[in-house]
């Protein structure tokens, strides 16, 4: 019985050692083999276009104010979030292709510019599952706006790119709005 517990003492011992001269924080990554993520194949450009229905008003809204403006004169300081249709023509009802979710926050005092952060998930033909991620300013009352892409998912894994985006239809009563999303992703 004193080996068993002698034994077990020592690699109690063994173990304390060698964990505490281990690692030490400087070795939390790694170089790896850019083919394990299949980035060695030649980047595309894909080229789409959709366009992003959001709906504040009626019964099912897709967007709604979590936090209002903090004076009535202009929207800043407000955020709404969105699960907004993406459908591939300028009516609501035309065929959906996914959904842009995420928020808008009211970034600017003496316009309307919006900060977005939002995914666009798509849910139809070969990009089934896949997402890309658009951060940026929108300077809304802007003819065109321009927004980077700074990731994705699924096939848009990696990417990066922007979109352009261009307001379609906009109902200045109760905000509701049609915008035209032209998107440039680069992408394995």
């Amino acid at each position: 019985m004193a080996k068993l517990i002698f034994f077990l003492a020592v690699q109690i011992l063994l173990l304390a050692a060698v964990s505490s001269t281990g690692d030490d924080g400087e070795n939390f990554a790694r170089t790896i083999d850019r083919k394990l993520l299949g980035l060695h194949k030649k980047e595309k450009l894909t080229h789409f276009k959709v366009y992003w229905q959001d709906i504040l008003s009626g019964p099912n809204p897709t967007s709604i104010m979590i936090q209002p403006p903090v004076t009535n004169t202009s929207y800043f300081g407000a955020i709404s979030m969105i699960d907004n249709a993406l459908t591939a023509k300028i009516p609501i009802n035309s065929t959906l292709l996914g959904q842009a979710q995420g928020f808008y926050a009211g970034a600017a005092q003496k316009e309307l510019g919006f900060f977005m952060a939002m995914n666009f998930a798509f849910k139809t033909g070969k990009y089934n599952g896949s997402t890309i991620t658009i951060l940026g300013r929108n300077t809304a009352m802007s003819e065109v706006r321009e927004m980077p892409i700074v990731g994705g998912s699924g096939l848009f894994r990696f990417a990066r790119g922007y979109v352009e985006a261009r307001t379609k239809w906009i109902n200045l009563k109760n905000g509701d709005a049609t915008v035209e999303y032209s998107c440039y992703v680069l992408h394995y």
